[in-house]
């Protein structure tokens, strides 16, 4: 793949709540060195240093021509959705837990960043749900991962009829109901028994949570298809969930609309086959097992070389009944 054009205006997007100051630092400190802007929104103006030219969220979006996500996946999300409208490269790096988007660590922030700047990485494009529910307001109308429909409380159950391309094909009685993109289908959708989607599918799948009756197991639909759900009268009140985010109620006979958009992110990628190895490692704990050959596979080559320099020249070897090391 060709390169990216180099980043000139760097754009912020901090994790809410985590200390980043370090990362932060260190993206001023080579971006200064490289000539690029840095640009951050007034929400984080206390939590940026000098360097950093803080703007309105508008100008932010229309400005920059590259993010940097310091935060978890989450974080990565919501950059995602903050430039939706026109996308940008976003290069996550990890200040979380078990993430899937993010491929850098604070230590390799620096040569990552120079390599941004230079346009020297590719691009790995990401489909987001479009969530419509015409009159009735919802704060946020895109997701990169899923949306649920749940139950407001413990109380009842989420009554749903589904609807694709104008044609009704059941109904829904469950504890939530989960619209998924292939990038979600390893997060609540999972969770909740529902398949991995390669992110080459162009896919989307529609998975109850503890259904009651009514569609019971996961439906995996195309790209073009339309969705619709509809509130039932025997429902109880349901809440609109977006990548994780709480944003609106439904009621009785009130409808949400999704559609699949494709390339509507952009996610950094500085080396395809070893953020392709970690989230094979990562998938192999969420209960995707792999052989333990399979697992040795995923150790760097250099220490591969020196457990077989200790070991006297054997290959590293797991016993049967335990797994080899990960990476």
């Amino acid at each position: 793949m060709d390169p990216e054009p180099r980043v000139s205006t760097v754009g912020l997007v901090l994790h809410p709540t985590k200390r980043v100051d370090r990362s932060v630092g260190a993206i001023v400190e080579t971006s200064r060195s490289r000539g690029s802007r840095v640009l951050a929104r007034e929400a984080d103006r206390d939590r940026v240093p000098a360097g950093v030219e803080v703007v309105p969220e508008g100008r932010f979006v229309a400005e920059v021509d590259g993010l940097v996500a310091l935060g978890g996946d989450g974080t990565i999300l919501g950059a995602m959705r903050l430039v939706i409208g026109r996308p940008v490269p976003v290069l996550g790096v990890n200040h979380g837990n078990l993430g899937f988007l993010a491929e850098v660590h604070p230590a390799q922030l620096p040569s990552a960043l120079a390599r941004l700047t230079a346009g020297d990485f590719t691009v790995e494009q990401y489909a987001a749900l479009r969530v419509d529910a015409g009159e009735t307001p919802l704060t946020t109308r895109s997701g990169f991962n899923d949306l649920v429909l749940g139950r407001s409380s413990r109380a009842g159950a989420a009554s749903l009829d589904l609807a694709v391309n104008g044609l009704r094909y059941g109904y829904y009685r469950a504890d939530a109901v989960v619209v998924s993109t292939p990038t979600g289908s390893t997060a609540y959708n999972y969770a909740a028994g529902g398949p991995v989607l390669s992110p080459s599918s162009g896919a989307l799948v529609i998975t109850p949570v503890a259904p009651m009756s009514g569609v019971s197991r996961p439906v995996v639909l195309g790209a073009a298809d339309h969705v619709r759900l509809t509130v039932a009268d025997d429902s109880a009140p349901v809440t609109v969930d977006v990548d994780g985010t709480p944003s609106g109620e439904l009621g009785h006979g009130e409808k949400v609309n999704v559609t699949l958009r494709a390339e509507a992110g952009q996610v950094v990628r500085l080396s395809a086959s070893e953020h392709t190895s970690r989230s094979r490692v990562k998938l192999s704990l969420l209960d995707l097992p792999l052989r333990p050959d399979q697992l040795l596979e995923l150790i760097p080559p250099e220490l591969r070389r020196r457990a077989e320099a200790t070991s006297g020249g054997h290959r590293a070897t797991a016993p049967p009944d335990e797994p080899a090391p990960s990476a």
